[in-house]
């Protein structure tokens, strides 16, 4: 946890004063039994009304000092965690966003959202508990010790025997407990795996009708997860009365010796009642105590999970890199002996792949699935980098590109198409802000979106839903395709991005890019042949080779797979119709 400490610097102040006045407040509660005693033996028992006044007036006053001490600690605990939470979260959700694929591949999505949200707050809860009680519990079960042996050493002994033995059965409950919460949080991530699939996945459960599937899937989770908490809370359960079995026959002790020691005129009634007072502190303490270790071993594990996120250096960065000058007579895209493996093995996604692209080109990409055909366009504005070879934009390696720079110069439409909640117009001014109504209108219409959209009561300022569930399959990857083509990329990658729209349609887009993009390089990755017939190049991809690169006539007859494609999906006529 000392590696997340710097997130709170800012609140050094309150991290120092906090305890400070928890501190004043737990010197207060040992002084209030001294004064209880006090009153009983030198007021009640001598008849001194005046006396017990003036000194319920000190207790009164102890205890509104106490109060506020205890709400300025408080408010101090509550500024710090949540503002440390804050920061922390900011921070976590900062260094995701600076991943790579790669990266957030490994962890997996469930996992990050649990560990911003859950794990963040146990963090955050064990600073406010850091602030209030890590300095209070042990000074209070240490001092109450302390003040019943001043008090009288003899009955002080009980105490000696007693808080071991009540801090030797908290030890025993809590090392056999605390392990478990270790195993809580990993099958915490599992039951946020499941609920997420579940809730993304909703309409494909409903489909096949795998309710109850997914509910007892969810369940044995749930269960899985309860039964470690049951197995918790059967040895928490043994605490509480373990240990106050022990404070009972404690303050039975106390009783007995105390009351011989008073017939013997050594000791005061009002003092009795004072150790009794002590012995309940010094358990109630050390309860604390036993809480925070169960606290703090959360937190423990939770800071592991985070450093573990924080820690993660992104494989792909841009550090240090200055914006280059591109080489405009070299071609646009130049993939040069190129191959790439997902986990660094030796099982490659693609293999010595080498291919030159032009500027203005219309680039079909096509193979089965599984051949690397997304994978191949990934690599052009970095998302992955390559393992062996080169990959080049305007003769330059993407590598030496600051981000900013070489996505600016592409426009990805991703397979899945993904809005974000706010309206149509928010989403297509994702790549250029200022963009005008006009540049807006066009991207619609080369996306053949403009049509559906101006139909909408709202228009651009129409509403999108969380994932744009409130439109079709269709229309979502319309406006994707628009989104990007706002920004007036130079390279426009659509992966599979048609796959939802009928063939006119489809065709209707493809012939706009074509018509209304001037000079613009249009990399196509699709598994219709109807989709690239009419493209200046074909790359046809096998198992992460590439087996064939020319137009549709050439391919047909020098590239058995593209040959075998095509006689799938279209009649004779079709497939030697250019």
């Amino acid at each position: 946890m000392h590696k997340l400490a710097r997130f709170l610097k800012r609140y050094r102040v309150q991290v120092i004063l906090g305890p400070v006045f928890k501190l004043t407040e737990a010197v207060l509660e040992l002084i209030v039994p001294i004064i209880t005693a006090m009153i009983i033996d030198n007021g009640v028992k001598k008849g001194d009304v005046a006396y017990v006044w003036r000194m319920g007036g000190v207790l009164l006053l102890l205890g509104a000092v106490g109060l506020c001490c205890a709400l300025v600690c408080q408010k101090m605990a509550s500024i710090a965690s949540q503002g440390f939470g804050t920061v922390l979260r900011n921070e976590v959700y900062r260094h995701i966003n600076s991943l790579s694929h790669a990266e957030i591949d490994q962890l997996g999505t469930p996992s990050l959202i649990t560990r911003i949200t859950n794990d963040v707050n146990q963090l955050q809860y064990a600073v406010a508990m850091l602030i209030r009680l890590v300095i209070r519990a042990p000074f209070l079960a240490i001092g109450a010790i302390v003040m019943a042996m001043i008090l009288d050493f003899q009955m002080g002994l009980i105490f000696l025997l007693a808080t071991p033995l009540i801090a030797l059965v908290l030890y025993l409950v809590m090392s056999r407990s605390v392990p478990f919460f270790k195993v809580m949080q990993k099958k915490l991530d599992k039951i946020s795996l499941i609920s997420r699939e579940g809730l993304s996945g909703v309409r494909v459960i409903r489909a096949f009708s795998k309710q109850q599937n997914e509910e007892k899937r969810f369940n044995e989770a749930a269960d899985d997860q309860a039964r470690t908490a049951v197995q918790v809370g059967k040895l928490s359960a043994l605490l509480n009365p373990l240990t106050y079995t022990i404070m009972n026959f404690a303050i039975i002790a106390i009783i007995w010796f105390g009351g011989m020691r008073v017939d013997g005129g050594s000791l005061e009634q009002g003092e009795i009642i004072a150790l009794v007072n002590y012995m309940t502190q010094t358990l109630l303490a050390l309860i604390v105590v036993a809480n925070l270790v169960v606290t703090f071993t959360k937190a423990s594990a939770s800071a592991a999970r985070v450093n573990e996120v924080l820690a993660l250096q992104p494989s792909v960065s841009d550090a240090g890199n200055q914006p280059v000058q591109p080489d405009l007579t070299a071609p646009k895209i130049r993939f040069r002996q190129v191959s790439f493996s997902y986990d660094g093995s030796d099982k490659y996604a693609l293999k010595n792949l080498s291919v030159d692209i032009q500027k203005g080109e219309t680039v079909g990409i096509i193979g089965g699935t599984g051949s690397g055909k997304s994978t191949l366009v990934q690599l052009i504005p970095r998302f992955y980098d390559a393992t062996k070879g080169e990959v080049l934009v305007d003769g330059i390696d993407v590598r030496a590109y600051p981000f900013q720079q070489l996505r600016k110069e592409i426009g990805m439409v991703p397979q899945e198409a993904v809005l974000f909640s706010g309206t149509i117009e928010s989403n297509l001014r994702w790549a250029k802000q200022e963009a005008s109504g006009e540049e807006l209108r066009k991207a619609l219409r080369v996306a053949q979106a403009l049509d559906f959209v101006e139909k909408l009561p709202d228009g651009l300022r129409s509403p999108v839903n969380q994932g744009g569930k409130n439109f079709s399959g269709g229309q979502k990857q319309r406006l994707t395709i628009a989104r990007a083509l706002v920004g007036d990329p130079q390279i426009l990658i659509l992966d599979d991005s048609s796959s939802a729209l009928d063939f006119a349609t489809d065709a209707a887009l493809r012939r706009a890019i074509r018509q209304e993009t001037q000079n613009m390089t249009v990399l196509i990755v699709t598994q219709r042949a109807s989709a690239i017939k009419q493209a200046d190049k074909i790359i046809v991809l096998d198992d992460g080779a590439v087996v064939g690169i020319g137009n549709h006539r050439d391919l047909l007859e020098s590239c058995e797979v593209y040959r075998e494609i095509c006689l799938s999906q279209l009649n004779k006529e079709e497939v030697e119709s250019a």
